[in-house]
């Protein structure tokens, strides 16, 4: 049996939720700094900064309304809508305070001053193109890990059809390199508090992958031992995981937008349900029968956060999350009896 948990009997309390930002377009990934500034991810090519005081700005350099209405149309509609142009997807900071930023429109990672000026990082990998870029995350030795959910195009197939064909790479000594691959549908992936453990989100898995750093190379991590973590089936399709300083991963489950947690230990928790319990049903019926279309996938979605995506502990405590989505127009907050796992800032400090 487990010790006390923080979040023993903790459920997120509906009528304590806030929201904060408005028209936002894909607010699917979400930066906080200590300062309360918020930065998240903006379907219109590049990001939206929102200040302290509620002050918003959208940062890139270029602009793409297709966001700008959120009704999906037809599978072909919805699969143009996330297969072309620019689409920013995950965000970190980098080592100066720039932000990295995969893209998942263009297929590159690129780098974004605080002023809109973006550079690509990488575009192949191994002389090939790298694929459906998902997430980007920094790591306290700066190194840059990156996640690639498909290089099947329209990624809509790959999701559909449970491909296993994604991959984890990192940037080390100026090389982008594979780590881990065969996943299904890699998504976010986060390090624990002593960064020994890389845990991966497989979408389509539905489940939490976990795999050993290991350091005995210098200047060559490798990863091993990899096993499941929690559940094999989560009971829905995950997307966004966070850790808090106990140790528990939350984890959000688009579509279904649930929000769950695991334990130390593996257990599963539900904080909140937000789905549409006949969609959510009839959307993991035929994902588990291999049926699943574009349809049931448009038809899935809670209210609080549209195909909830994301996790992000914030605030001068870092016991405010923030929840991103895929069709959002605002960002939810609620707070948590738990402080966040601390996220690698940027700092001017050689």
């Amino acid at each position: 049996m487990e010790a006390s948990n923080p979040l023993d009997g903790f459920v997120v309390d509906r009528s304590r939720i806030g929201f904060v930002g408005e028209g936002l377009q894909r607010p699917e990934c979400i930066l906080a700094e200590a300062d309360g500034t918020l930065w998240c991810a903006d379907a219109r090519g590049g990001v939206t900064r929102i200040g302290a005081d509620g002050a918003q700005r959208f940062i890139g350099q270029r602009a793409d309304d297709r966001f700008a209405t959120h009704a999906e149309g037809t599978s072909g509609e919805m699969e143009a809508k996330y297969t072309t142009g620019t689409l920013p997807n995950g965000l970190a900071f980098a080592a100066n305070g720039d932000i990295l930023v995969s893209n998942f429109g263009t297929d590159l990672l690129e780098v974004m001053d605080r002023e809109g000026h973006t550079r690509t990082l990488y575009d192949r990998i191994d002389g090939m193109p790298i694929g459906k870029v998902n997430f980007v995350l920094r790591d306290s030795r700066g190194r840059i890990w990156l996640t690639v959910s498909t290089r099947v195009n329209p990624w809509t197939t790959a999701a559909t059809q449970r491909v296993r064909d994604g991959y984890v790479a990192v940037v080390e000594n100026g090389r982008l390199r594979v780590v881990a691959d065969g996943f299904h549908f890699t998504n976010e992936i986060r390090l624990d508090a002593r960064q020994e453990w890389l845990y991966v989100v497989e979408t389509t898995g539905p489940c939490i992958t976990r795999l050993r750093l290991d350091e005995s190379r210098p200047g060559e991590v490798a990863l091993t031992d990899r096993e499941v973590f929690g559940p094999a089936h989560l009971g829905g399709l995950p997307d966004g995981i966070a850790f808090d300083a106990h140790g528990n991963l939350w984890c959000t489950l688009i579509m279904v937008d649930r929000l769950v947690a695991l334990t130390p230990g593996g257990d599963l928790r539900t904080l909140l349900d937000d789905g549409e319990p006949q969609a959510s049903a009839r959307l993991m019926a035929r994902f588990d029968a291999g049926t699943m279309t574009t349809e049931d996938m448009q038809q899935a979605r809670g209210q609080i956060a549209p195909w909830m995506a994301s996790i992000t502990f914030g605030g001068p405590d870092l016991r405010t999350v923030y929840l991103g989505s895929l069709l959002g127009t605002r960002i939810p907050f609620f707070r948590s009896p738990v402080a966040g796992l601390p996220m690698v800032h940027w700092s001017t400090t050689p």
